[in-house]
């Protein structure tokens, strides 16, 4: 039997919780998928302000939980095989950390593997508006390979309900990782006018 796919996930400090709580569920409901999960101290206040979920309700959804501060987990090894990793939602101060290389806690070291080992290294970050060391924060991950995706809602689907718009940006992740998923309705072309 192959073993799993392995997906490292981080959940941080910034707006938008869901997102990391919806990849989630989607990744424990997909077979062959094995997850590694981490969330920041600021992460589980924005799980409780956001959703009124805690810690152990975030964890159970995981296959793997690491706790930040323990720089000597098996994913702060490059010898960790993995597909990649998914920081939803990404905060400023990750973002700042993975761009800089500070490795100053297991995100941002296992952020700092992925990137080393030219894995995908997806980042969810959520700051409005951006301010100039935003943009070079985000370009110096670009230029070491990392994906810069803000979870802007796409509007052409016409979506319903807000589930329906974070089904589409967490569908368009995970697309990024070749998983297959339901989510969202594929782009078909425009409508012809009547």
């Amino acid at each position: 039997m192959p073993s799993p796919k392995r997906l490292i996930v981080a959940i941080t400090g910034a707006t938008g919780a869901v997102y990391g709580v919806r990849m989630l569920q989607v990744l424990r409901a997909t077979a062959d998928i094995e997850i590694h999960l981490m969330v920041s101290e600021a992460g589980v206040l924005n799980l409780h302000q956001e959703l009124d979920m805690n810690r152990k309700d975030v964890e159970a959804l995981a296959h793997v939980v690491h706790n930040v501060r323990d720089i000597g987990a098996s994913i702060a090894s490059g010898s960790f095989q993995s597909e990649g990793m998914i920081i939803a939602p990404c905060s400023m101060k990750t973002l700042a950390s993975v761009a800089h290389g500070l490795s100053d806690n297991l995100i941002a070291r296992a952020a700092d593997v992925i990137l080393k080992e030219r894995r995908r290294l997806v980042l969810m970050v959520r700051e409005t508006p951006f301010n100039l060391a935003h943009l070079r924060n985000m370009t110096a991950v670009t230029e070491m390979g990392g994906i810069i995706y803000p979870p802007l809602p796409g509007f052409y689907q016409r979506p319903q309900t807000i589930a329906d718009m974070v089904d589409h940006t967490v569908g368009r992740v995970l697309d990024l990782f070749a998983i297959s998923h339901t989510l969202a309705p594929r782009w078909n072309g425009l409508k012809t006018s009547a």
